[in-house]
């Protein structure tokens, strides 16, 4: 349920998955002066009691059933950090019941729900933003700033992650298909799929795409190779490999003008820089990391006029492109990307 807010009120937020990141970022209402944590729900006891002790809200609050926690509580806002297949539906529940949403990434996997969640959006009062949180990061702001804003034209760009992806999500839902929808492409990539998306402004046209499965259904990928063709004719060649030892990023982006790069390891904060035309370093490694917690961007983006950081429309696209690399993986052949909202 949800009710008028004045500039006064807190704004009452649920939790659905009370998880590592469902807690980390209720942690993050909770240091902002206009939030509240008020309820959750998870399918484990445990660790909804330890957002209940955390966020100080009662065994009446705690529901193992969202949709009770939707009908039972007043809330202007809920998050969630559940299983990506789940997304779509529980964002829907939320504008059900006239609620702001910040949801984590990726949107969905399935693009027929992706398109469904851009046109409900687009018709809604509601602000629902994606916790991509490489838009809120000086490194990315910076080289959408250069590509996006400046209208400089990338014609080449390479992207690669590595880490121990694999023995890192163990038995947990994302090794179940089923559930994450698929494997590191669907997890940490898509992280590296909406950052040559968003920070470029480029609209891909078609895909081929290699990977390594882990399972006997070829739905677990542990290694994703693609090659995006855009229509400007730019190609970019992204990459990911979840059986490493180390985690290593890098994202170069070329044009006639010069380039930008982005590289950092582990999950610290990345490094950007630029390359002139004559190949002279004339930025090197500027490292600021993030500029602001997603729920105060959330928060703005609810109160202001502007859309949120990462909005459906990027999740959207995301998925388009994921969803034509596991069919080009599957098929051998160049899929199309699926960019119409019909």
């Amino acid at each position: 349920m949800s009710r008028a807010i004045s500039k006064s009120d807190h704004y009452k937020v649920g939790i659905i998955g009370t998880g590592f990141l469902g807690r980390a970022l209720g942690r993050e209402f909770k240091r902002h002066e206009r939030g509240a944590v008020v309820a959750a729900t998870d399918i484990n006891d445990e660790e909804l009691q330890k957002a209940a002790d955390e966020f100080d809200f009662d065994d009446g609050s705690q529901y193992n059933d969202y949709e009770a926690m939707l009908d039972g509580e007043e809330l202007d806002a809920i998050v969630i950090t559940t299983p990506h297949a789940l997304h779509a539906e529980q964002i829907n529940a939320g504008l059900d019941h006239d609620l702001h949403v910040l949801c984590e990434k990726p949107l969905c996997t399935d693009l027929d729900d992706a398109k469904q969640l851009v046109q409900r959006v687009e018709d809604s009062d509601k602000t629902v933003m994606l916790g991509f949180q490489r838009h809120l990061d000086t490194a990315f702001l910076k080289t959408r700033e250069y590509w996006h804003d400046e209208g400089h034209e990338p014609k080449f760009i390479t992207a690669e992650v590595t880490q121990d992806w694999i023995n890192a999500v163990g038995d947990s839902w994302k090794a179940n298909p089923a559930l994450s929808g698929g494997g590191q492409l669907y997890d940490t990539g898509s992280h590296l799929v909406d950052s040559v998306l968003w920070t470029t402004g480029l609209v891909p046209q078609s895909v081929t795409a290699e990977m390594v499965f882990e399972d006997d259904e070829q739905r677990l990928d542990t290694q994703a190779m693609l090659t995006v063709r855009f229509e400007n004719d730019a190609v970019a060649t992204i990459a990911v490999s979840g059986d490493a030892p180390r985690v290593n990023e890098g994202i170069h982006m070329w044009g006639d003008d010069g380039s930008t790069q982005i590289d950092g390891t582990e999950w610290n904060p990345r490094r950007y820089s630029e390359i002139n035309s004559d190949g002279d370093m004339i930025e090197p490694n500027v490292n600021w990391g993030p500029e602001k917690p997603k729920a105060e961007a959330f928060i703005e983006a609810i109160e202001g006029e502007e859309e949120p950081p990462a909005t459906v429309l990027d999740g959207f696209k995301t998925v388009a492109v994921t969803e034509a690399a596991y069919e080009a993986a599957q098929t051998g052949e160049r899929v199309n990307v699926d960019l119409s909202l019909d």
